[in-house]
């Protein structure tokens, strides 16, 4: 199929403190979520001027995708839309037909398998294109790219970075911990072909990173920014339980790698660096956070490969062996029950 555009789909964040409130509410609408619970995570933004930084982080990312793009002779125009926040998909979409294109190719900003980090987003699409009703274009998310060299790169300079900030006299004691988006377990261990790939990807990813960023050091895999009710089971263990496991087994210092995200969104600054950091000091730990590939040029150079794929059947780049596919089974990674926001 030939493809006239290219699209960067993402979860979309508010600009302003006027923005947060109806933002929240788009997040979890249909979900029942009491306004207590929105106005407490409210806060997490309030915290930082009422602004998420992934739009902005967005804009930078499809700045440097289209740079890239021209430097490489790649005419497709680059648009961008959002689930949640402006630019909402819908409105792109209509933009795109309206300037005449046909058939593009999506990338959405979450490397795994799962309901909200792939299928969702295809489900978007679907909603997208049927609002914006006759003359929509087509568009086809490009695959996953959890064990790709150009989002593994990255997190590996990340953590080799974060490693220098360690005493090299206490890197026997420097524990290397994962981290990524919790979800309920029953999304996790759906049943059917794709069940558990999930956690299988990010195992993958984190054994990759691992291997070639610090590979003397122990590492495990736990989970952040868990929401819903208490009594509905999601991934564990939170990142703050373990930060006090760890403590009690005579770790000094903890390297925390998110890869389970492309950028230092909010969940990013709050979960990691307000939190998790407030449990470490209060364990006495020393504690680093590893960054993300945000705008990292093998990261946006992944990107264009990925698009290679599709557009001039470019070989796959990997670095794993779990398999991956290009369109996702009708009952791949089913909803979950709905819980509270993100």
């Amino acid at each position: 199929m030939p493809y006239d555009a290219f699209v960067l789909l993402s979860f979309g964040g508010p600009e302003h403190p006027d923005d947060v409130m109806p933002f929240l509410r788009n997040v979890t609408r249909g979900r029942g979520v009491p306004e207590e619970r929105l106005l407490e995570v409210a806060e997490h933004y309030y915290h930082f001027g009422g602004v998420s930084p992934i739009n902005q982080q967005c804009r930078d990312l499809l700045a440097a995708v289209r740079a890239d793009f021209g430097a490489h002779g790649i005419s497709l125009p680059a648009y961008w839309g959002n689930r949640n926040w402006a630019p909402m998909l819908a409105d792109t979409v209509a933009q795109m037909r309206d300037d005449g294109v046909e058939s593009a190719l999506g990338f959405a900003t979450s490397a795994y398998g799962g309901y909200s980090s792939c299928r969702q987003y295809w489900e978007d699409i679907a909603a997208a294109v049927e609002h914006v009703g006759p003359g929509a274009p087509k568009i086809t998310k490009l695959r996953q790219f959890w064990d790709h060299p150009g989002f593994v790169g990255p997190h590996v300079s990340a953590v080799r970075t974060a490693l220098t900030e360690i005493d090299p006299a206490r890197h026997a004691t420097t524990r290397l911990v994962f981290t990524a988006h919790s979800i309920p377990t029953t999304m996790a261990e759906n049943a059917g072909p794709t069940g558990g790939r999930y956690t299988a990807q990010l195992n993958e990813t984190a054994a990759l990173v691992h291997a070639a960023a610090a590979p003397e050091l122990s590492w495990d895999l736990v989970w952040q920014s868990r929401s819903g009710p208490p009594q509905v089971p999601w991934l564990e263990p939170d990142i703050n339980d373990h930060l006090r496991v760890l403590a009690e087994k005579d770790v000094t210092d903890v390297i925390v790698s998110p890869i389970g995200f492309v950028s230092d969104h909010l969940e990013v600054l709050w979960d990691l660096d307000n939190e998790a950091l407030e449990t470490a000091r209060d364990l006495g730990l020393g504690y680093v956070r590893a960054g993300t590939p945000v705008t990292d040029p093998a990261f946006v150079a992944m990107i264009r490969e990925l698009v290679l794929e599709r557009t001039a059947n470019a070989p796959q780049q990997r670095l794993g062996t779990l398999p991956v596919w290009d369109i996702c089974q009708t009952d791949c990674c089913p909803a979950p029950t709905r819980g509270g926001p993100r």
